[in-house]
């Protein structure tokens, strides 16, 4: 049996360095931030969202999207991987959240 793309699940990462010396741009960063929750996306670290993606079309939907809402100064990388390249990151620094814990099996509660 064949898998169609739209059966497979995807991680969309976006990682980003945008300027935070000047009041405006804190809050242009803030809003930026902001809209990324508001897409879906979950905050790994302070500078790295990600979010899951059911198939291509979902992803190239949101790669869209971040293009709309992309602040006028700073860098914003997006890196595309499957559910099982996700499920082998591997947490090296202090103790993991409850949600980390639970991996690619948190898919099961959707």
């Amino acid at each position: 049996m064949s898998v169609k793309g739209d059966d497979i699940f995807m991680r969309l990462f976006v990682f980003f360095d945008l300027p935070v010396v000047k009041k405006a741009q804190r809050k242009i960063a803030t809003r930026f931030r902001k809209e990324l929750l508001n897409e879906g996306f979950t905050m790994l670290q302070f500078s790295v969202y990600c979010r899951c993606c059911r198939g291509q079309d979902v992803v190239d939907r949101e790669v869209r999207r971040l293009k709309q809402i992309l602040p006028p100064e700073g860098n914003v990388r997006i890196l595309q991987v499957t559910d099982k390249q996700y499920g082998g990151m591997l947490l090296l620094i202090g103790k993991p959240k409850k949600e980390e814990i639970f991996g690619t099996e948190q898919l099961l509660l959707f």
